[in-house]
């Protein structure tokens, strides 16, 4: 990957100049650190402030980094999307890391992760997600400062028991990620079109991943049976035709070709599909946070007044559902008093 394709993704002109360039990639999300580290690799000058962004974005990848690793070793979660696409950018090169994106075996994995951030890190945040009903999935974000939360975001990790949610309607929940490495992560680029807005672009960052996966050994049917497998076989082939008049395919020319016969059984199974209940994500309400509870493996669901439910989990208390948070606190207060 050159510079020169930095400059034709974010449509500037190189006779611009690199100043252009990095003003257009403020513009997109985390776009700048890595023109910084493309200009940094070309040696061209830029002032202290310029190197003390780079060098702090660099700390923050290497973080995510080592929080992935010491995670999978303790826990058995392991790194989706994000850090095993920065696997294939070339080393002096930084791909941007909004988030640590994490997948885990099963729920008590996931919150031994949770447990694990908490108890290292000043987490001020934790969110909770649980998608469907019985059985459910969780996912977990928890978010604390930068080093410098004025200019720099905060750290993020996302964690979660389904690796690919789906759309919650047609496109079914699929928990695990089986495949190659690069196929993995053309499926992870699938997925985020699934959730892109009807008719946009792939964004410069999802090409430029893509530029770094087109040199890989991609069997083509191999390959497009996988996506179709995934359920991702027309996201896959728009992102392909997307892509294509801005870069060149390589490998991934013949898996676009070997998509076509996927196409039209996926659009008819969506169609099938459509007419059945869409699964239910119940997003928590923050009731209160706890000290941790080291023996608990997983969360509790309590009924609570006015069809609404309390989550209980080794971190904190949430509310799911439409009761008022007084009621709520109410329900906390008779279960801690009945223990």
């Amino acid at each position: 990957m050159n510079t020169a394709l930095l400059y034709n993704l974010l449509d500037v002109d190189p006779a611009d100049g690199p100043a252009e360039l990095l003003h257009r990639a403020r513009g997109s999300r985390h776009l700048p650190h890595l023109v910084l580290s493309a200009l940094a690799r070309d040696a061209v000058r830029m002032g202290e402030p310029a190197r003390a962004e780079l060098r702090r974005a660099r700390t923050r990848a290497d973080h995510y980094a080592r929080l992935a690793h010491d995670l999978a070793r303790s826990t058995g979660v392991r790194a989706i999307h994000g850090i095993p696409l920065a696997g294939y950018y070339p080393a002096d090169l930084l791909r941007p890391q909004a988030s640590l994106d994490l997948v885990a075996p099963g729920e008590a994995a996931l919150w031994q992760a949770v447990v694990r951030l908490v108890t290292d890190h000043p987490v001020e945040t934790i969110d909770v997600t649980l998608l469907g009903d019985r059985p459910h999935h969780t996912a977990v974000t928890v978010r604390w400062p930068a080093e410098d939360p004025l200019l720099d975001p905060w750290y993020r990790v996302h964690l979660t028991t389904a690796a690919l949610p789906g759309d919650q309607a047609t496109v079914p929940v699929r928990p695990y990620l089986v495949a190659d490495d690069h196929v993995e992560c053309l499926i992870a680029l699938a997925e985020a079109r699934l959730h892109a807005p009807a008719g946009a672009g792939p964004d410069p960052l999802t090409l430029l991943d893509l530029s770094c996966l087109t040199h890989q050994p991609f069997e083509p049917a191999e390959t497009a049976a996988v996506l179709a497998a995934y359920r991702l076989a027309p996201e896959a082939a728009a992102l392909l035709d997307l892509a294509a008049p801005r870069l060149p395919l390589g490998t991934l020319t013949a898996v676009r070709a070997a998509l076509t016969p996927e196409l039209a059984p996926e659009h008819r199974r969506r169609s099938d599909a459509a007419a059945t209940p869409r699964l239910t994500a119940r997003h928590g309400t923050l009731l209160r946070r706890t000290v941790i509870r080291h023996t608990w493996d997983e969360a509790r669901l309590l009924p609570a007044p006015d069809h609404a439910t309390l989550l209980l989990t080794p971190v904190a208390d949430y509310l799911l559902g439409p009761a008022d948070r007084t009621t709520a606190l109410a329900a906390l207060q008779q279960w801690d008093e009945e223990q």
